[in-house]
């Protein structure tokens, strides 16, 4: 039985300094975003190799531009949609990520129940209609951009206790190591408008044939509004809902404080 425990220990033991070495490893790559820029994301790599597979062909495109070479149409545009306090929290708002939870916890409530009144009356018959698919709950993430960018850079898009974690430590150490105007500059040089779309620069050549730093105001609201879900917006970036919400955040842009 000491036996049994001794081992337990080493391989705790082991399991812990693994654990710190991972933390130490994203210490260092983050303190080095502080001068150099990121060639690439997790997110990236892993929507070129889907993309590789899927299409059999490589779909990225991605021009890095400094800070200054980014429009404040589309910083201001980009704050007020996605974190309005991103100037003042600390990586993480734990308001908004409850909220975020008991709205999940609804949303998966409310699909089980369809699902399983579809279940009860669509029982498949020989020369029927196929039966409606599985109603998938609409959930909401209720991350900053530091967790997103967190999330992005390094991390999976799987939905997990333990993934969600380790967002939250390494939005914490995004902003003890960097400060807010360079986490938003990784952000607007990395996150996806499109399939294949990466980064402030490909967006406003993709959809409007200019560079970043000409971006007019609506210009920039209509690409704040396409964030939440880019492949989905893209399809019809002109749509009325688009227009109609990238007026809303238009009417918030001027309250936005920038780092």
């Amino acid at each position: 039985m000491n036996m049994l425990w001794r081992q337990a220990g080493r391989l705790l033991a082991l399991m812990l300094l693994c654990g710190l070495a991972l933390q130490l490893y994203f210490v260092a790559r983050i303190a080095l975003m502080a001068v150099v820029d990121p060639e690439s994301t997790s997110f990236q790599r892993s929507e070129a190799w889907r993309l590789a597979v899927e299409k059999q062909q490589i779909l990225w495109s991605q021009d890095w531009v400094a800070d200054e070479r980014i429009a404040a149409h589309l910083k201001r545009a980009v704050v007020a949609s996605e974190d309005a306090g991103f100037v003042d929290h600390s990586g993480v708002e734990w308001d908004a990520i409850e909220a975020a939870y008991d709205k999940n916890q609804k949303a998966e409530a409310r699909a089980a129940r369809i699902n399983e009144q579809l279940a009860k009356g669509q029982v498949q018959r020989p020369g029927t209609a196929p039966a409606r698919p599985p109603v998938s709950p609409k959930l909401v993430g209720g991350s900053t951009i530091t967790q997103q960018l967190a999330k992005n850079l390094f991390l999976s898009g799987e939905r997990t206790a333990m993934r969600k974690a380790q967002e939250i430590v390494l939005a914490y150490m995004l902003e003890a190591l960097l400060d807010k105007r360079r986490i938003l500059t990784i952000y607007l040089n990395s996150v996806e408008w499109g399939e294949g779309i990466f980064g402030a620069q490909a967006a406003a050549r993709h959809y409007f044939h200019v560079d970043a730093s000409q971006l007019g105001a609506m210009q920039a609201a209509r690409l704040a509004v396409m964030l939440p879900a880019p492949k989905r917006f893209e399809k019809n970036p002109g749509s009325a809902y688009v227009s109609g919400r990238a007026g809303t955040i238009v009417s918030r842009m001027g309250g936005v404080e920038l780092p």
